[in-house]
């Protein structure tokens, strides 16, 4: 059991002891007493560590909110969320899923840095993020795949251009989760399994 005062004690903690020690869910407050009471390191720390977090947040530093999203925190709730979304946002990151509030969403459409889209390469992110192959977004889309797969590159490489590494199915899916194409009650690709390029 852990015993101590301060966010890096766990982190160190942590990576200590086996991961059949260590919580099954961390629940983390953005803000305490209006102050910060995480930041974007810590929680890559706390991911690194294995540990999966659902953060409570009043969505009053957007900055904030978005770095921790793009740390890879699959579960963020807003505090004046109902305890029936807090509890679906809790059972979601246990199960591997992603759970975002359609005000999350909102915030993090308006992310200055967000990479521009043509409509033609959201949808193809949208259709592969949905578990498509790329040869069925080229069918959905009346393309052919290389077509497709064009789109998906760039996409990439929009997103790469900003810092976000995009290399794999799963990488679309939370993509498409994050920026809100896909309905974010929905666990997007979450469930999906990785895959190393767009080949398949």
């Amino acid at each position: 059991m852990f015993s101590g005062t301060t966010a890096p004690d766990f982190v160190a903690w942590a990576r200590s002891v086996p991961r059949e020690r260590r919580p099954h869910l961390l629940v983390l407050d953005l803000m305490v007493d209006r102050e910060p009471s995480v930041d974007v390191e810590l929680v890559a720390s706390l991911l690194a560590a294995g540990l999966r977090i659902v953060v409570l947040s009043a969505l009053a530093s957007p900055p904030l909110v978005r770095g921790i999203v793009r740390a890879g925190v699959s579960g963020i709730v807003g505090k004046r969320d109902s305890e029936a979304d807090i509890l679906a946002a809790i059972r979601a990151v246990l199960r591997g899923d992603e759970w975002m509030t359609p005000e999350l969403a909102s915030v993090i459409a308006g992310d200055p840095e967000r990479p521009s889209l043509s409509v033609q390469e959201e949808r193809a992110l949208v259709l592969y993020a949905s578990g498509l192959t790329v040869d069925q977004v080229g069918e959905a889309m009346n393309i052919g795949r290389e077509t497709a797969k064009q789109y998906l590159d760039r996409v990439r490489k929009k997103y790469a251009s900003v810092g976000i590494a995009v290399s794999s199915k799963l990488d679309f899916g939370r993509i498409a989760w994050v920026e809100g194409y896909l309905d974010p009650g929905f666990p997007a690709a979450a469930g999906l399994e990785p895959r190393t390029s767009t080949e398949n």
